[in-house]
């Protein structure tokens, strides 16, 4: 037996189908553009208030993730500069490496994972916040 083909397993129950590849509608489509008119059934906001909860929960990860994007920008770019200017790490190894190399290798993941922890945090909080105001109304 072939699966797909329409026949029955010997336990009764139809062959499983193969995999089936699911996408978005295109932009341009109909299916696309369909919205529901009232928000309760989309799980939309239920009122004005909530809708303005929730636009103002937005721009504030927006904007905190923007806060914490050029943080580490500038941050990385600050580590980059002090390794450049200090020519004496180039000079000094550890384990046969450059110490200039180990800083920028080794030295910006920790920055990453600190700056990482602290914006969850951030936005937990926020959230948290918009939670408690959105179980208020």
């Amino acid at each position: 037996m072939t699966a797909g083909s329409g026949d029955v397993h010997t336990d009764g129950h139809p062959p499983a189908p193969g995999r089936v590849r699911v996408t978005a509608p295109q932009a341009g489509s109909g299916a696309a553009s369909v919205r529901s008119a009232s928000p309760q059934a989309d799980g939309g906001p239920t009122s004005d208030i909530a809708g303005v909860y929730v636009r103002s929960l937005i721009r504030s990860q927006l904007r905190l993730g923007i806060v914490f994007a050029l943080g580490f920008v500038v941050a990385t770019a600050l580590f980059v500069l002090a390794v450049a200017l200090v020519p004496e790490l180039d000079t000094t190894f550890v384990l046969g490496v450059p110490l200039s190399w180990l800083l920028l290798g080794a030295g910006v993941y920790p920055l990453a994972i600190t700056v990482g922890g602290l914006y969850v945090r951030a936005a937990s909080r926020n959230e948290a916040r918009y939670r408690a105001l959105a179980e208020d109304e």
